[in-house]
């Protein structure tokens, strides 16, 4: 039973993309790796961006930056 966990900033991403997301990665694994669909787990974490950092930053920070 395949296992994905796909983490994303929380960010007004929408129920339509989320199941886009899980669309796509589990037609991805029954692509490349011939797995069946129906035992095919994907969840979606969303991080707050004051729990996410890059390069020593926090994302909420680095995004005040940039607008």
């Amino acid at each position: 039973m395949p296992y994905v966990n796909i983490k994303i900033t929380d960010e007004q991403v929408t129920p339509e993309q989320k199941a886009e997301l899980i669309a796509g990665a589990t037609q991805l694994l029954v692509d490349v790796l011939n797995k069946n669909p129906a035992t095919t787990v994907v969840v979606i974490d969303e991080v707050n961006t004051d729990n996410w950092g890059i390069g020593g930053k926090v994302v909420t920070d680095l995004r005040k930056q940039s607008s």
